[in-house]
Formats: C-alpha cells, sequence, structure tokens
C-alpha cells in the first residue's frame, strides 16, 4: 500500500530517471567529410590574379600621370621663360629713349622751346616755333673723335691659301717634269766637256 504522499515521489523519481537515461552521453562516431578543394583554390586565385592585375593596372596609372605631369611641368617652365624674354622685349620697346632715337630717325624733332596747352581754360603757355631739324634738342651727343694713337690705322696681313689636294698633285708633276728637264740638261753638259 501506498500513501498519496509516496505516489508523487516515486513519480517524481520515474520521470527523472527517463530524463537521465535520455541525457547520457554517448560516442557518436565521427563522419569526416572533406569540402572540395576546387572552389577553394578557384578562389584564392581569383583574388591573387585580381590584386596583381589591379596592382599593375595602379602602377601603369601612376606612370602615366607622372609622365604627364613631368611633361606638363616642362611645358610650364616653357612658357614662363617665353613669358619673361616677352616682357623683356616689350620693356625693351616701351623704352623711351629707343621711341625718341627711332622717332629722329624717321624725321620728328623735339622743339627748343615746348609750348604747353591748359585744358581747362584752353589757353597756351609759352612761344609756339616752328621745330627744324637745325635748332632741335639732340637726345645722343655726337660720339667723341678718338686721338691717332686710340685709333691706328688696320694693319693687314695676306695668308696664303693652303693648296687643295689637286693642286698639289699638279705641282709634284711639274716639279717632277721640270726635275725630269734639269737632268737631262746637265747630262748633255756633261757629254759636251
Amino acid at each position: 500500500m501506498s500513501s498519496p504522499a509516496l505516489q508523487p515521489r516515486t513519480r517524481v523519481t520515474r520521470i527523472a530517471q527517463e530524463a537521465v537515461d535520455r541525457a547520457r552521453l554517448t560516442v557518436v562516431p565521427r563522419v569526416r567529410t572533406r569540402a572540395p578543394r576546387v572552389p577553394f583554390v578557384t578562389l584564392v586565385s581569383l583574388v591573387l590574379v585580381g590584386g596583381i592585375v589591379g596592382l599593375l593596372l595602379f602602377n601603369t596609372s601612376m606612370q602615366q600621370a607622372s609622365f604627364t605631369a613631368s611633361s606638363l611641368e616642362t611645358q610650364a617652365d616653357t612658357l614662363a621663360a617665353r613669358e619673361q624674354t616677352l616682357r623683356m622685349e616689350l620693356d625693351e620697346l616701351r623704352d623711351p629713349q629707343r621711341v625718341a632715337t627711332q622717332a629722329q630717325q624717321m624725321g620728328m624733332v623735339i622743339p627748343s622751346a615746348p609750348v604747353f596747352l591748359d585744358l581747362e581754360s584752353g589757353t597756351t603757355s609759352g612761344v609756339p616755333t616752328p621745330a627744324t631739324r637745325e635748332n632741335a634738342i639732340q637726345l645722343q651727343p655726337p660720339a667723341p673723335i678718338k686721338p691717332a694713337n686710340l685709333a691706328p690705322a688696320p694693319i693687314v696681313v695676306e695668308v696664303p691659301a693652303v693648296p687643295t689636294v689637286e693642286e698639289q698633285a699638279a705641282a709634284t708633276a711639274a716639279e717632277q717634269a721640270t726635275g725630269a728637264q734639269d737632268g737631262r740638261t746637265k747630262q748633255r753638259k756633261n757629254r759636251n766637256r
């Protein structure tokens, strides 16, 4: 006979025993499965090839950019030098002394007495006189005359020209012909003695 209090306990014990039986660990045989190597090797190879190709393309583009930059720098230096040359030429052309000298060469003269015009009143100050070459102001004085000892007469030295190969050959042939005639003349004189 069992008491009512004992029944739940045996029931719990039985449930626990079943849970323990289910929970017991058993060694499961190890199943070895190998992952296929071909897709992995293909993926790694593609990543490596893609990296190398990308690196080569990047290097090539950097070299092209470097060549372009150096050619543009060279062109900029050339243009800067050209600009400086043109500025110097422009400054030389704007030189007032050069402009005045060219004006005189073209027949323009500087008046000896200038006349000024007042723009507000419209009056002139000074005596207007026509400018001629005789009474014009000279921009550059005449060059001083050098003494004779500073400007000696030139000494002319004539240097004979170097004969060409043909001229030397002709001269040698003429000397040989003259030498042969001299030899014949000497032989005749010796015979006559």
